[in-house]
């Protein structure tokens, strides 16, 4: 039977989050709200229209949300250039997909931004599908983007694994069944992510990878 590892992709594969910070801390400014960084960090992972929510409530973000996601994209299309994969995430997926799993992305980018992130994590040839915001409905904690990931890769639930950053993403793998294996590098505390779902905690794809022996993903 087929396996699958499915993947994050900010903050998981390339060295995005905090330019999201920076980015809607700037568009969340221009529209004159004072929203801090560390807030915006621990909301970073929502797709954007739930990011705005989280953090203004759904009554304010009713008229706003378009708005500010639209100035959040054009400040941080500024970086796509320069988007920088996180150490050893090609690495990580190649070793994967050479033992025999399906590898599939499962992100809130689209479009350029996604074309942007795959340039930087430069593995293509390791990577199976691609389950992005034009696939779903609902973004993470929901589970629909990790279910869509899986019937790209036609596994079932207990032959796949899922590597994210967040908490939103270990909700997200929790609600689909699969096993969650979390990275530190996207910012988010252990303790966190372990209260969210996480089978297994490592620093970034290198140590992941380095310890597949003793992970999820053995």
């Amino acid at each position: 039977m087929r396996r699958a590892a499915v993947f994050d992709v900010d903050g998981t594969l390339v060295d995005t989050n905090h330019l999201h910070v920076v980015a809607w801390w700037e568009a969340f400014r221009q529209a004159g709200h004072r929203i801090t960084a560390h807030a915006i960090h621990r909301a970073v992972g929502l797709g954007s229209a739930d990011l705005v929510t989280h953090l203004l409530g759904e009554a304010r973000a009713e008229g706003e949300a378009a708005g500010l996601s639209s100035a959040h994209k054009v400040l941080y299309a500024e970086y796509f250039e320069r988007l920088t994969a996180l150490p050893g995430a090609a690495h990580l997926l190649r070793r994967l997909a050479a033992d025999g799993r399906q590898i599939v992305l499962a992100t809130s980018a689209a479009g350029d931004e996604l074309s942007a992130l795959r340039r930087a994590i430069d593995a293509d040839d390791a990577i199976t599908a691609t389950a992005s915001a034009d696939d779903v409905t609902e973004g993470k904690p929901a589970p629909e983007p990790v279910e869509r990931a899986l019937e790209l890769a036609g596994v079932p639930a207990e032959r796949a694994v899922f590597v994210g950053d967040t908490v939103w993403d270990m909700r997200a793998g929790r609600h689909a069944g699969v096993r969650c294996v979390a990275l530190l590098c996207g910012g988010i505390p252990r303790a966190d992510l372990e209260e969210a779902g996480a089978d297994a905690v490592f620093q970034d794809p290198a140590h992941l990878l380095g310890s597949l022996p003793r992970s999820p993903l053995a």
